[in-house]
């Protein structure tokens, strides 16, 4: 009998439509519930589900990979009883990935499901534009719209300035300043929030307590900066995922010290969308844009259109992503070899058990 999308109370708030529980039909079949997941640790993992979060286990892909690993925001079919198991993951609409910590070709995944990366940056410090510039690529390349919030407005001398500064690193995103000493701008930060939220940025730039502020209550960790470098301590130590008031769902993550780029190269593009322009009429298609004859973007640069900064980071940005594409083809190759050494080994297996026989 064919099941009946009757938008379950519990998960609705959580982001669940009609559209994914179409796609849940052969779970249901299968006699799976639908569950998001809130957080991962240590093995296990708190699924959302209509009666409420449930605790988990989940089997490691093998051979390891954190791209197919369970992680915040995952929509995942669970099967219920006396040890709640996590059978399979539906297929995600946006994932924010980054290189992981541990430098292996792999990627990371910080949050699933994602529709808007909030970019959070404290005006308590001096804007840092090459890391926003690598918050944006990442935001961008996850599928989700970023939007940058400007923290601890009480604390700067001239945040407009700062505001102008990031609005030309970001064209297309918005910008807005805040404060949550004060409540400033909280209201028209809450009004721009769409389905699922992560909050992205480095320690010290007040993402938990901007979260409490929309949440209404103090449901995330905070803690104190260090007051010669505005760097906080990583108070938020996982992700985790809560339903906002007024609709949607915020995850918090842990302060990004380390932002390296995982096959982000459409996020470039969209972060770094002059220059890709100004390449259009270089004279040359594979203009490297530094000594070559008839280089629009270096003409630009000259003629004062375009900062010499941009270009630099635009080029060693380029460079890591280039890197960690080329490490992740490496371990595809070896895999593939790998693969077929195990094949081709029981294969001769196979034939001397074959020839041994009478």
């Amino acid at each position: 009998m064919p099941h009946t999308y009757t938008d379950p109370s519990g998960l609705s708030r959580y982001g669940w439509t009609g559209a994914l529980d179409q796609t849940f039909t052969e779970h249901y079949e299968a006699g799976l519930v639908p569950a998001r997941i809130s957080r991962v640790d240590r093995g296990l993992c708190t699924a959302i589900t209509t009666s409420g979060p449930i605790r988990a286990t989940f089997a490691a892909p093998h051979p390891p990979d954190p791209l197919l690993t369970p992680c915040t925001g995952d929509w995942a079919a669970l099967r219920l009883g006396a040890e709640p198991h996590l059978a399979a993951l539906l297929p995600r609409h946006s994932a924010i990935v980054r290189s992981s910590a541990s430098r292996s070709s792999h990627g990371q995944v910080l949050a699933a499901n994602v529709d808007t990366v909030v970019i959070a940056l404290s005006l308590a410090t001096p804007l840092d534009a090459a890391k926003l510039e690598r918050l944006l690529a990442l935001a961008w390349e996850s599928g989700a719209q970023p939007l940058i919030v400007l923290t601890k407005a009480d604390l700067a001398t001239d945040p407009e300035a700062v505001h102008a500064e990031a609005g030309a690193l970001a064209p297309g995103v918005d910008v807005l300043v805040t404060s949550v000493a004060t409540g400033h701008n909280i209201d028209a930060l809450a009004a721009l929030l769409r389905g699922t939220t992560v909050l992205l940025g480095p320690s010290g730039a007040g993402k938990s307590s901007l979260g409490n502020t929309l949440l209404g209550e103090e449901l995330l960790a905070t803690g104190t900066v260090r007051a010669q470098d505005g760097k906080g301590r990583h108070t938020t130590v996982r992700r985790e995922l809560v339903p906002l008031p007024g609709g949607g769902v915020l995850i918090d993550t842990p302060g990004l010290r380390g932002i390296s780029l995982h096959d982000a190269a459409d996020g470039l593009e969209q972060v770094f969308a002059e220059i890709e322009d100004l390449a259009a009429h270089c004279r040359f298609g594979d203009c490297a844009h530094d000594t070559e004859p008839g280089c629009a973007v270096q003409a630009a640069i000259e003629a004062g259109e375009l900062p010499e900064r941009r270009l630099r980071s635009y080029h060693k940005l380029q460079r890591e992503n280039a890197w960690a594409a080329s490490r992740t083809d490496a371990r595809l190759r070896e895999e593939r070899v790998n693969r077929q050494k195990a094949i081709t080994s029981h294969l001769r297996a196979t034939y001397r058990f074959r020839d041994q026989q009478p």
